[in-house]
């Protein structure tokens, strides 16, 4: 039985006011297994792999002293079809001119730039994620390969440049404690965690591949960045992983995360109790 194309049917709205969205659809399944690398002359993606960020991707070093949220700074910015979120690592090869000459400021200067979802039908997004070069190979004429990594959150305020490339002054974002103050995060966080190992579970079944004991997800995170990593892997669904980088408070975005990770199990469940009743479909 081929499964279709699920994402969320709703479209997140881009903007920071209206985040308390409850209408959510499952993910595609599938993209939890083999993410397909986006197709672009001015990046390229790395090969897809089982959950794309590991865990053991995500660091909690910029959690331990976040930037002041009142900080206004300036930061070149690189529009992508896709998001990145703290802690994840992201490959780049740069092809276009302007972003070769960012590249060569940047090596200069600090290796940061600011990250955001752009695509033909929201435009660009407010709020994005600063990418740190880890690493970086120049290429013959003058192209680069990259392997970045997600820092701080950020919301663009005002745009300085356009040429060569953008630039635009930001301030920082951070979360906030939950308005209730009630939020039992780590239990929020286990219970995420759960729908993942069994999305993951019920994903391999359907595809044919060994059902093994999906291991530990976690790895220890704190629930902030565990929930950055679970909007990480929502591959296919650009626009929901906006809305849940836009969120600022952990609750309300493991909360999202959850009852999106829910409704794809019970997709699933539905979809593997066919494929028993119906084998060769």
């Amino acid at each position: 039985m081929a499964l279709p194309q699920l994402i969320p049917s709703h479209k997140p709205t881009l903007n920071p006011n209206n985040k308390n969205s409850n209408i959510l659809s499952p993910l595609n399944p599938l993209q939890f297994l083999s993410p397909k690398p986006t197709s672009l002359h001015t990046f390229r993606r790395g090969k897809p792999t089982s959950l794309r960020c590991s865990a053991s991707s995500f660091s909690e070093k910029h959690h331990t002293n976040p930037p002041k949220s009142n900080d206004v700074v300036e930061l070149p910015l690189f529009p992508l079809p896709l998001v990145l979120f703290p802690g994840a690592i992201l490959p780049l090869q740069i092809f276009e001119f302007r972003y070769r000459i960012m590249m060569h400021t940047l090596l200069q200067t600090d290796l940061r730039f600011g990250v955001i979802f752009s695509d033909a039908v929201s435009g660009a997004a407010e709020v994005g994620c600063v990418g740190e070069v880890v690493k970086h190979e120049r290429l013959v004429d003058d192209r680069f390969f990259l392997i970045c990594k997600g820092q701080e959150r950020f919301r663009v305020t005002n745009l300085v440049r356009t040429k060569p490339y953008l630039v635009a002054e930001v301030t920082w974002l951070e979360d906030r404690p939950s308005g209730d103050g009630e939020e039992d995060l780590e239990s929020l966080a286990s219970e995420v965690e759960t729908y993942m190992k069994d999305v993951i579970r019920l994903s391999n079944r359907l595809g044919g591949k060994p059902e093994k004991e999906v291991q530990d997800l976690r790895r220890n995170l704190f629930p902030t960045p565990f929930s950055f990593f679970v909007g990480s892997t929502f591959e296919g669904a650009p626009r929901e992983q906006q809305a849940l980088l836009e969120l600022e408070d952990t609750a309300a975005r493991l909360k999202r995360e959850k009852e999106t990770l829910r409704n794809t199990l019970n997709y699933l469940t539905a979809a593997s109790a066919v494929k028993d009743v119906f084998p060769s479909s």
